[in-house]
């Protein structure tokens, strides 16, 4: 809606304090700023909290801690460690990014490659441009570290239903337009309850576990014939379900057998030594079982890596219920 400039500044005064930053400078642009009401809303600070602690857990092997998503996030140092902790990828940019030239570069990257992997459109990504990262705006932060953690670690607990009353504001050369609305951060409570239920619900590998070890050896001795029978053809043998699928070479090799395709030598690390390298092939088999409708519940390639037993019983069950009777 269209607002007299008089109407507008005494709505501003409700606006959260932005420094040095002009308006002038977004001339011709929208800008979403968040209600200072909001920005004081428990739900809101909870899901910060929550981010903030996900951020540090993951990169706590490379030391990193961050403080506050807003001054922490913008330069893009953060956000290129997450993207190869996650997907094994090392992009080739710079470590440290001093001037603004080079942090915007890096981060245009890092974005790129981010929203690839995230697999959004060009509307959803508008959401979180470069510009409102390096502008260090907290909507669009938020906004891409929630698709990060959606996407990377499906089985994080956030607060749900988190919104913010936001003003949008579009600066031009005739005045000031603004706009009231409610932006919604994270999906309602019903839904993020349903979610988390249907993900937990009767999973086959997490009832197995809870059963007496006998009957658990049972079921690894079942995959492991199904794993043996379908790798021989490749003069391959497997004796240990977990150490053996850590690197992922096996497992995408199983799954180019069972799934009946050829998973080119160009895309993984066949003789991987490097952590990140076995991060990349695990992440690719994920992907490749996701993108074969074949999805596993609350797994990171990290897990399997680690030869989490679980996460990789998870995996090669999905496979060996599927292609058990062939």
């Amino acid at each position: 809606m269209d607002e007299a400039p008089s109407s507008w500044f005494d709505q501003a005064s409700t606006l959260p304090d932005q420094g040095s930053e002009d308006l002038e400078s977004f001339q011709g642009e929208k800008r979403t700023i968040i209600q200072q009401t909001s920005l004081s809303d428990p739900k809101l600070e909870k899901l910060k909290e929550v981010l903030v602690s996900w951020i540090n857990t993951s990169l706590k092997q490379e030391h990193i801690v961050v403080q506050s998503l807003e001054e922490d996030l913008y330069d893009g140092l953060v956000l290129h460690h997450l993207f190869s902790r996650f997907t094994g990828v090392h992009l080739p940019v710079e470590e440290i990014a001093v001037t603004t030239v080079a942090q915007t570069h890096k981060l245009g990257v890092i974005m790129e490659a981010l929203n690839q992997s995230l697999a959004v459109g060009d509307q959803a990504s508008r959401r979180w441009s470069v510009k409102l990262i390096h502008t260090k705006d907290l909507l669009a932060t938020l906004y891409l570290l929630v698709a990060m953690v959606r996407r990377f670690q499906p089985d994080l607990a956030l607060p749900s239903n988190v919104s913010v009353e936001v003003v949008m504001l579009e600066v031009n050369k005739s005045g000031i337009k603004s706009e009231k609305q409610v932006e919604h951060i994270t999906e309602p409570s019903d839904s993020a309850e349903d979610s988390a239920k249907d993900s937990k619900k009767g999973d086959p590998i997490d009832e197995l576990l809870k059963l007496d070890p006998q009957k658990i050896e049972t079921v690894k001795q079942a995959v492991m014939h199904f794993v043996n029978r379908n790798m021989s053809p490749l003069g391959l043998q497997v004796t240990d379900l977990e150490k053996q699928f850590a690197d992922g070479v096996i497992l995408l090799l199983l799954i180019g057998q069972v799934e009946g395709y050829f998973v080119p030598l160009c895309d993984f690390h066949l003789t991987p030594t490097a952590h990140s390298e076995m991060i990349h092939n695990v992440t690719l088999a994920l992907d490749l079982l996701n993108d074969r409708e074949l999805q596993v519940s609350n797994v990171d390639p990290q897990d399997i890596v680690s030869q989490d037993v679980a996460a990789t019983l998870k995996v090669l069950y999905a496979l060996f219920k599927r292609h058990k009777s062939k």
